[in-house]
């Protein structure tokens, strides 16, 4: 009933398909294709309430990394980053967590500084800025007068 052609016609709309599938979902995955893509850097923070792996990591409100580990090493939280190649970070460049919006999701947000020296994969950023804490502000507020 059906031709030869409707066969090859439907196999063919099968592997595009499945092409297209393979695709995204290696795109979206975030897997390099031909090695990685990004660089490591470090910084330590006295305090990274509400950060958490996966965290964007932002120049001027623009994703440029995300975090990849956080752990603590000697009283203090050390993070790890992955930075976009294509991203030069200088080395006096400051570090710190912050909160989108009142309420929102923890990043870290660079603020870069002005030398001509750059961070290469697993430097550590010397400037670092920890998370505000509305708790403990709301306390101090209501209780320390």
């Amino acid at each position: 009933m059906y031709g030869r052609k409707t066969e090859i016609s439907v196999g063919i709309f099968m592997i595009l398909g499945m092409a297209c599938l393979v695709y995204l979902s290696v795109n979206l995955g975030g897997v390099a294709w031909f090695g990685p893509d990004t660089y490591t850097i470090e910084a330590s923070f006295r305090s990274v309430e509400g950060l958490e792996p996966g965290a964007s990591v932002e120049i001027a409100g623009v994703p440029v990394g995300k975090v990849k580990q956080i752990r603590l090493e000697e009283n203090d939280a050390r993070v790890l980053m992955e930075i976009r190649n294509s991203t030069k970070i200088s080395d006096d460049t400051i570090a710190s967590v912050r909160t989108k919006g009142i309420i929102g999701d923890k990043f870290i947000k660079l603020a870069p500084g002005w030398s001509e020296e750059y961070l290469s994969d697993n430097d550590v950023l010397m400037d670092t800025e920890s998370a505000i804490s509305i708790e403990e502000l709301v306390n101090k507020y209501l209780f320390d007068q």
